[in-house]
């Protein structure tokens, strides 16, 4: 039976580097360049150290990116890709080149993330009641249903 060394090694530890491999001594029969000092051949031959970054148990991250959301305030979609859409929906309907004032812009995407975040919350609800934590698209379809949103 073989032993496996993976499971043996400590949790918190890490293998240890080896050393570099000295240099290969210049031959005698070269000229025209100057050799190298030994010093400086090892150091250039070492790849820079990088610090290891931290890795969040699961879950963790999601929790901490929920708390920053939940204390600020600004607009989660980007104005610009949002004004595009809106523009573009409202050319749909109108062919004529209608303008937009920035606040009006700013309303309308106030009043469409406000929707979205509600219509999220109650498919969490309605997933929690199925005894689910994530979140399925029948979830939101349910929400819409209850809310009477669905022919839109």
């Amino acid at each position: 039976m073989r032993h496996n060394t993976s499971t043996s090694r400590r949790k918190g530890k890490t293998p240890q580097r080896r050393p570099p491999a000295p240099a290969p001594a210049p031959t005698p029969g070269t000229s025209g360049s100057k050799p190298r000092s030994p010093r400086r051949s090892r150091l250039s031959e070492l790849a820079p150290v990088t610090p290891r970054k931290r890795r969040f148990r699961p879950g963790t991250k999601a929790l901490m990116e929920i708390r920053k959301y939940q204390k600020s305030s600004d607009l989660l979609l980007r104005k610009g890709p949002f004004s595009r859409l809106v523009r573009e929906v409202c050319h749909s309907f109108s062919r004529e080149a209608l303008r937009w004032q920035v606040y009006a812009l700013l309303a309308l995407q106030e009043a469409a993330e406000a929707f979205l975040v509600m219509l999220f919350s109650d498919a969490n609800l309605c997933a929690i009641h199925a005894k689910r934590v994530t979140v399925f698209p029948r979830d939101i379809q349910l929400a819409r249903r209850i809310r009477g949103v669905d022919n839109l």
